[in-house]
């Protein structure tokens, strides 16, 4: 048998495999049910349907135990919002981590990688524990600016940090 011979019969075999392969995968396909499946949707989309609805019911209920008022959607009103001063405010006392944060971002050893918000160590020194979650609350409480720089309510933030500190 030459080299020719023997190649050829090698791809005869995979296809003939291939093709084995193949009409066994057919047969499978034929044999799925397809309308069970469409049962099985139509029934799971019914049980969402009525767990939205539950929900909804449920809702007016708390609403209407509430205030004695119909739940209505739509934009509350920052009169009606009773969080509306719940937010971080400039004249905060920082945290530990970040009054630790705002002193590195002043000296220069921490900086905020350019287009992330992400912290990054330049010089020596361990690195900030929760780079991501710092620039954030940085950021909320308008003690940093987007490029990475204190703000003056960031500079009075560590001011009160370290006389906190000082006192303590």
């Amino acid at each position: 048998m030459t080299d020719d011979d023997s190649e050829r019969n090698s791809f005869e075999d995979v296809a003939r495999v291939l093709a084995d392969e193949l009409s066994r995968a057919v047969e499978r396909l034929s044999q799925i049910d397809v309308d069970e499946i469409a049962r099985s949707a139509s029934v799971e989309a019914e049980r969402a349907r009525r767990w939205f609805d539950e929900v909804g019911r449920w809702l007016r209920e708390q609403g209407d135990a509430i205030g004695n008022a119909p739940f209505v959607a739509g934009e509350p009103t920052m009169r009606d919002d009773p969080l509306r001063s719940a937010g971080p405010h400039p004249l905060d006392l920082p945290t530990a981590d970040q009054g630790l944060a705002l002193a590195a971002l002043d000296s220069g050893r921490w900086k905020v990688e350019p287009g992330t918000s992400t912290l990054a160590v330049h010089g020596e020194g361990p690195g900030p524990s929760d780079a991501l979650g710092l620039v954030r609350e940085l950021r909320v409480r308008d003690w940093m600016r987007a490029e990475g720089e204190l703000t003056l309510a960031g500079l009075a933030a560590l001011s009160r940090w370290l006389d906190a500190a000082e006192r303590a």
